[in-house]
């Protein structure tokens, strides 16, 4: 299961955002990073993974970097320290844990798009 996979670590996407040359630019390379892996679900991924925690880090993290760019989210605005990034990411992991428990056919970026939301209390 996704839930079994998902550890502390695969958060760290949800903080790290590359900066690009221009808005459209940084627009296509989330989109084009993102639209590869967009068609997993949480089952799917996690059958596909195997285990492999890297895998899904990878995937949710794509999906991650565009919820926020979408919203235009700077983390640094939620969360300025190191312990509030923290508490960020376990916020993020417990609400991606429990969206993918409610429907393990839920599109993964729905349930990432969600989590991001709900985290940031938008």
């Amino acid at each position: 299961m996704l839930t079994n996979l998902i550890k502390p670590t695969i958060c760290a996407a949800l903080f790290v955002i590359p900066t690009f040359a221009s808005a459209d630019d940084a627009a296509d390379q989330l989109v084009q990073e993102a639209l590869p892996v967009m068609h997993y679900t949480c089952a799917s991924i996690a059958e596909e993974a195997n285990g492999d925690e890297e895998f899904v880090v990878a995937v949710v993290g794509k999906m991650t970097a565009l919820s926020l760019y979408n919203r235009q989210i700077n983390i640094e605005d939620h969360a300025p320290s190191d312990e509030e990034k923290a508490q960020l990411r376990e916020t993020f992991i417990a609400a991606l844990s429990e969206g993918c428990a409610a429907d393990k056919n839920a599109l993964l970026g729905g349930v990432v798009d969600n989590a991001v939301k709900s985290t940031l209390g938008l």
